[in-house]
């Protein structure tokens, strides 16, 4: 069962989906996706769970009116869960929509039943052993163009088609990276933990947020555990989807978040690390 609609909020109009039923579990895309890219996931995590999708202001089929952008996220996403009803949900945040589910969820701790920060560090301050890893990444990667920004070289390698599908999503935002508003609050990792399970899921070969930067924030978050996949960069749950999903229902499971259907893929083959 899929639902879809508009919702009106403050200075902007969100568009969002809903696929199956349960406990509720919220996808945030980054900066180059908007609910579409999330293709992988729906099936999957919704066998057990109530999935909800949406486009951040300005991007897919959202609208940002007062151009507020990334301060309006969190703000957006809570006026959203109200509306479907939602008291609590396991909130997914990619990339930038880590950010929002970072903010959201030390703003409004009550309605989390896990947080999951997918290749992401949005809106956590950089500790000092970690700021000239982050530094240095963001000079190597300033001129790269999206796709190798975001797709591994091994996914891009293993199937072009991927990078092509990816464009297409692109493409129908209206925002870009240059063009985003606004800015989140910034957190430091030892305020985000202790409430609710915490899981960083990234890919090893990530050259926007490198592994060992997520690990040092990680090893500040009271209470928080790492997934690391290998053979994926900056968007594991597009090139490795199986593991991403099966990661995300287990953490489901953790926090007692888990609809009655047992929903893991339980797919033979994982590669060993």
């Amino acid at each position: 069962m899929m639902q879809s609609g508009m919702l009106a909020v403050d200075g902007a109009e969100l568009y969002w989906e809903a696929h199956g039923e349960g406990p509720a579990i919220v996808l945030a895309h980054g900066v180059g996706g908007n609910h579409a890219i999330w293709f992988h996931q729906f099936g999957p995590l919704s066998r057990a769970n109530r999935v909800i999708a949406f486009d951040h202001r300005g991007f897919g089929r959202s609208i940002d009116r007062d151009g507020r952008g990334r301060a309006a996220f969190a703000e957006d996403l809570r006026a959203l869960l109200d509306h479907l009803g939602i008291a609590r949900a396991l909130l997914v945040g990619q990339s930038m929509g880590g950010g929002t589910c970072v903010d959201f969820a030390c703003r409004w701790p009550e309605r989390v039943a896990a947080l999951a920060i997918a290749d992401s560090l949005h809106a956590i301050a950089e500790p000092e052993d970690v700021r000239p890893l982050m530094d240095e990444a963001r000079a190597a990667t300033r001129d790269l163009g999206q796709i190798e920004r975001v797709l591994g070289a091994k996914a891009r390698e293993a199937d072009p088609t991927l990078a092509i599908l990816y464009a297409g999503i692109n493409s129908f935002n209206a925002t870009d990276r240059h063009s985003l508003g606004g800015a989140f609050p910034i957190y430091a990792p030892e305020e985000i933990g202790g409430r609710f399970p915490v899981l960083f899921i990234a890919g090893v070969e990530d050259v926007l947020f490198p592994i060992e930067a997520i690990r040092r924030v990680q090893a500040r978050v009271a209470g928080s555990f790492m997934v690391e996949v290998i053979d994926a960069g900056h968007s594991a749950f597009l090139e490795r989807p199986t593991e991403f999903n099966d990661t995300l229902l287990t953490l489901a499971q953790m926090a007692g978040h888990a609809g009655r259907v047992a929903a893991h893929s339980n797919s033979a083959g994982y590669t060993p690390a």
